[in-house]
């Protein structure tokens, strides 16, 4: 859908001063259908890769390339792109209403016709109650779900976000993670970036991992998170008298107590690789 091949990016802070290199030979690629991941620390260069990806400013070197199915032209690409900034601007003295009307019409879309999914999304990012009140009034959960109406309501093929869930409370953080999933049931590849990794791992299925302007990971999640595993089993089964055990147990003694189990007529119910925490792989990968 979207590849980035080996973008780099400088920054002067002055004109006389020298160039601080933000991202280095960048590479990865966004897969369609995916809810992609894209996790680093604060100053790792993520929001600067979003901003080349959506084309507000150049890199010194290196190439996007969007897919056919986004559109031949930069305008046909834009709109096929849904996007929420980490600072947003909002029109204060605007009600919620009006402002989705306001972003909607600008995209040649009349508001009637879109009037369903207004309904629908709001009630699922339980923003509805409060769209006739003045966005001045709105807390900064309530802000991040009215502006992630806006980025969908004209059903873009890919919603990109960068720091969606910074700064807002747990109920507001589980309502747009829940909204994330469902966008991305319906058909819609999901980009966001995040320094927060607990939020991350229990979202997207896949990770881009950028440290000090550097792609040091870019793949499966399970995959890296199995690679990185201790190579230990927690089973769990029932004995006859119908006590429920848990154990854990080496990777090579795992089929021996299976066999163990079975010939005393133990019923299995579960078998799990222990796997670390997607924090845990990071830490050690940053070392």
């Amino acid at each position: 859908m979207i590849k980035f091949n080996k973008i780099s990016k400088s920054f002067k802070s002055d004109f006389w001063g020298k160039s601080n290199l933000i991202l280095n030979d960048v590479s990865f690629e966004i897969e369609s259908g995916n809810i992609i991941g894209f996790l680093g620390a604060n100053g790792a260069g993520k929001t600067t890769t979003l901003k080349i990806l959506m084309d507000f400013i150049k890199q010194d070197s290196g190439e996007v390339v969007f897919s056919k199915e986004l559109g031949d032209k930069r305008t046909e690409i834009n709109r096929s792109i849904g996007y929420l900034p980490e600072h947003p601007y909002f029109y204060p003295d605007l009600s919620g209403r009006e402002f989705l009307k306001f972003l909607i019409e600008l995209n040649d879309i009349k508001f009637e016709s879109v009037l369903r999914e207004v309904d629908e999304w709001t009630k699922k990012l339980k923003i509805d109650h409060a769209l006739n009140r003045k966005i001045r009034s709105y807390s900064k959960g309530m802000l991040q779900r009215i502006g992630f109406v806006a980025a969908i309501i004209h059903k873009p093929k890919i919603l990109i976000l960068d720091e969606p869930l910074s700064g807002v409370d747990p109920v507001g953080r589980s309502i747009l993670k829940q909204a994330m999933r469902d966008l991305n049931k319906e058909g819609t590849t999901i980009f966001f970036s995040s320094h927060i990794v607990a939020d991350l791992e229990e979202v997207c299925n896949r990770v881009i991992i950028l440290e000090k302007g550097v792609v040091i990971y870019s793949g499966d999640k399970v995959e890296l998170l199995e690679k990185h595993s201790s190579g230990n089993y927690k089973v769990t089964y029932r004995q006859e008298d119908g006590l429920s055990i848990t154990k854990t147990v080496l990777s090579k003694d795992k089929d021996q107590l299976i066999l163990n189990l079975v010939n005393n007529s133990a019923s299995i119910e579960s078998l799990i690789l222990e796997t670390p925490s997607l924090e845990d792989v990071v830490y050690n990968l940053k070392k």
